[in-house]
């Protein structure tokens, strides 16, 4: 590689990966400065490339200096009384420079210039790739499942690759190698090679959050807004949704026409239940609506500071307010962020609880 074929490939990889020729020609320099300094065995050098040419030349320098300093090199200093005849317009601090640019320089300096330009590149496009992903946190991405191995599949993002844990997929899933396949980005974070590296999930709740907002326009547009989710991945989720114009009907946007919207998440999630309920400023109305599809639920707030409630439901009632293995009422204690007991009028009295104390309670803060 002679002069002109390195400016050409510097000016090349400049427009290619938009990093300034000044910047690369700098680095080449110091680059072909380190090749020299080994080829030779020399410290006081310096290497420069001509623009206009390309042409490469190697100087040696001394600094001038007034007396020798032992804890610097001393080659590359020299004393302004040793200088004689020569230090006519020289002073302490000028630096003399002579060139000497080895005959066979030439082929140290196209291995160098190689090598720096190839590293260059590497970075450039892992700084791309970074620059290129590093808001993606918290968005949902669709890429091709391009492999796996004992506790990971890797996904195919384009320019980067995910780590999609199998702890993270959705229970009873199974996921086919070179189909697509819509993830989460939990966490990304700046690798030591090849670029970020990027932690995916299709359990995590911001999953569904995010498949909502793809279906359903209203929340992407901000006429309907998701205030909390709750759930258990692969088998149910509960999602609270409001809007703040009163003629818009928030459950009904969610669900779709015929239940087409949540049917199509659903699907995505392999079977999973969604119920979609209103979030309520209040917090008993709030807790009745997730305890839903438990009708005739009375619900007392027993704790406003810690937020515990106390549910009680009867017969059927009782038992889909607890939900199977308790979580209907696990996944609305989350949605509302509300410790929820729920119990029976008859249990209520054999523990002693007097949930009129706590009706009057609530009474009186609704008539302030």
């Amino acid at each position: 590689m002679n002069g002109k074929e390195l400016l050409k490939a510097l000016a090349v990889l400049s427009e290619e990966k938009g990093l300034s020729e000044d910047e690369l020609l700098s680095y080449t320099e110091a680059a072909l400065n380190a090749a020299y300094k080994r080829e030779y065995n020399a410290t006081n050098s310096k290497v420069v490339i001509d623009k206009d040419t390309g042409d490469i030349k190697v100087f040696s320098y001394k600094k001038v200096v007034e007396e020798i300093n032992p804890e610097e090199d001393e080659d590359s200093q020299v004393l302004l009384e040793e200088l004689g005849d020569n230090k006519e317009g020289l002073k302490v601090g000028d630096e003399i420079e002579e060139e000497v640019t080895p005959k066979d320089f030439g082929r140290v300096a196209a291995g160098a210039a190689k090598q720096v330009l190839v590293q260059k590149v590497r970075e450039a496009e892992r700084e791309s790739i970074m620059e290129e992903f590093k808001d993606k946190e918290g968005e949902l991405l669709v890429g091709t499942l391009s492999r796996e191995d004992v506790s990971n599949y890797y996904v195919d993002l384009g320019k980067a690759h995910g780590i999609l844990p199998k702890k993270e997929i959705i229970p009873g899933e199974e996921l086919v190698m070179g189909s697509q396949v819509k993830v989460y980005v939990t966490k990304i974070e700046e690798g030591n090679k090849g670029g970020p590296v990027i932690f995916l999930s299709r359990t995590h709740y911001g999953f569904v959050k995010r498949l909502l907002e793809v279906e359903i326009p209203e929340l992407s547009d901000g006429i309907v807004m998701l205030y909390s989710i709750a759930r258990d991945p692969g088998s149910r989720s509960k999602i609270a949704v409001y809007s703040e114009n009163d003629k818009v009907d928030a459950i009904g946007a969610c669900i779709g026409e015929k239940g087409i919207r949540i049917n199509n998440i659903s699907k995505e999630l392999n079977g999973e239940k969604i119920d979609v309920v209103k979030y309520d400023t209040d917090l008993v109305q709030f807790i009745k609506n997730a305890l839903s599809p438990a009708k005739e639920v009375e619900v007392y707030i027993v704790d406003k500071k810690d937020k515990r409630a106390i549910a009680v439901a009867e017969g059927d009632n009782l038992s889909l307010a607890i939900g199977k293995k308790g979580q209907n009422v696990k996944l609305a204690a989350r949605l509302t962020k509300c410790k929820i007991d729920v119990m029976t009028r008859q249990q209520v009295e054999e523990e002693g609880i007097n949930l009129y104390k706590y009706y009057e309670v609530e009474e009186e803060a609704t008539e302030e």
